[in-house]
């Protein structure tokens, strides 16, 4: 009895002894610490907006957002270097929108450009449409400064890829006849647009 518990220790400390490492692992040789700037990654302009999760894919949520609202916390010369930078990108040209969430007109234009997928999809093919808020809240009024006097709200400036003012826009001229529900008109609200798109290679 007393060989078969000897024997069956051997047998113990022998597998323990097998599945123990053989030697110890080599450690690799230390690195030096990175301390060169690291620098946020910026999106080529060159390079069309893509999804996904790239640089570029911020600029889509960055673009949306200058359309998103009127919004008084806003700075318009920040939102216009976005979309000088998307509309050079794009080949297009940018609309300044200017109103506040006061306008009922403007929320009714709001409304025409999104109900009419034509519309919609040529403004999105040919244009960066950037809001500018006008209200007590902010004015903005250094910034509107650099463009011709609005007679009303919405208004809307047509710049080029620069930022260079082409045309400004008295909305008033856009609205339905007399007589007819109270909005747009449909034929001249699409030859402005088109009016005032960039120029496409043949």
């Amino acid at each position: 009895m007393r060989m078969h518990a000897w024997g069956g220790a051997m047998i113990v400390a022998g597998l323990l002894a097998a599945c123990s490492p053989s030697s110890a692992p080599a450690t690799a040789p230390a690195q030096p610490v990175d301390t060169t700037e690291q620098k946020a990654p910026v999106a080529d302009p060159s390079v069309p907006v893509a999804s996904g999760n790239t640089p570029a894919a911020a600029d889509v949520a960055a673009v949306a957002a200058l359309n998103a609202q009127f919004d008084p916390a806003r700075d318009p010369v920040a939102d216009l270097a976005t979309a000088k930078v998307e509309a050079q990108r794009g080949g297009k040209r940018i609309v300044l929108d200017v109103g506040g969430e006061w306008c009922s007109w403007c929320h009714l234009m709001d409304a025409f450009i999104e109900g009419d997928a034509e519309i919609r999809s040529f403004r999105d093919a040919n244009f960066v449409w950037m809001k500018v808020n006008y209200s007590e809240d902010n004015e903005n009024a250094a910034f509107l400064s650099q463009f011709p006097t609005i007679k009303g709200y919405p208004h809307l400036f047509v710049l080029d890829a620069d930022g260079k003012l082409l045309h400004s826009q008295f909305t008033g001229e856009l609205e339905a006849d007399k007589g007819q529900a109270k909005g747009y008109n449909r034929t001249r609200f699409f030859a402005f647009m088109k009016d005032w798109a960039p120029a496409k290679a043949p």
